[in-house]
């Protein structure tokens, strides 16, 4: 017969176990608060809309008189798709207000799925599609959005970029023989 080899134990130190549980907790907050932090945040609106964050953006948040550029994809609560646009620039006071007021809590280059509730959407008014006549959004119907804020400026950015875009047209249908320009045929 064999005999199992026997190891004999080492009593504890005094003060180990202590030291072993506060490791634990230790250890059990930290993940705790890794898992918190990659947790998507939800943020609740004034008017019940509701913000949770997927992607983090940087920078400021756009005002009411700000004109946004997004990415998006509107869906009714069942996941029916009822409009979606690749960069498109948005009034951030001409949306509805659920939309507006999300809009504001945004940053560039952040990811957001919106939940606005019917008052802060449409309410009990049905939007139709003008060219076939059917029902996209009944009435009363909860809205949700997966947004992209791609970037955001004011309007009196956005009009001195449109007055330099309108110059450079121009000045490059003008040419040398444009208005303005020298006029090679004219007499000297």
């Amino acid at each position: 017969m064999t005999e199992v080899t026997r190891v004999p134990l080492q009593p504890i130190a005094k003060g180990s176990l202590t030291k072993l549980w506060l490791g634990v907790i230790i250890a059990i907050l930290i993940g705790a608060g890794v898992a918190w932090a990659a947790a998507p945040h939800v943020q609740t609106l004034d008017g019940g809309t509701t913000v949770e964050t997927l992607k983090q953006g940087e920078g400021p948040s756009p005002t009411k008189a700000d004109i946004a550029l997004v990415n998006y994809k509107g869906t009714l609560t069942d996941g029916k798709v009822f409009d979606q646009s690749q960069n498109a620039p948005l009034q951030v006071d001409g949306v509805v207000p659920g939309f507006s007021e999300a809009l504001q809590v945004m940053q560039k280059g952040g990811k957001y799925r919106v939940r606005i509730p019917a008052a802060q959407a449409y309410g009990a008014d049905e939007k139709t599609n003008p060219q076939t006549g059917e029902v996209v959004i009944p009435a009363n119907s909860d809205l949700v959005f997966e947004v992209e804020l791609v970037d955001f400026r004011s309007q009196q950015e956005i009009m001195r970029m449109m007055q330099q875009q309108q110059m450079m047209q121009q000045m490059q249908q003008g040419g040398a023989g444009g208005p303005g320009g020298p006029n090679p045929s004219a007499p000297q």
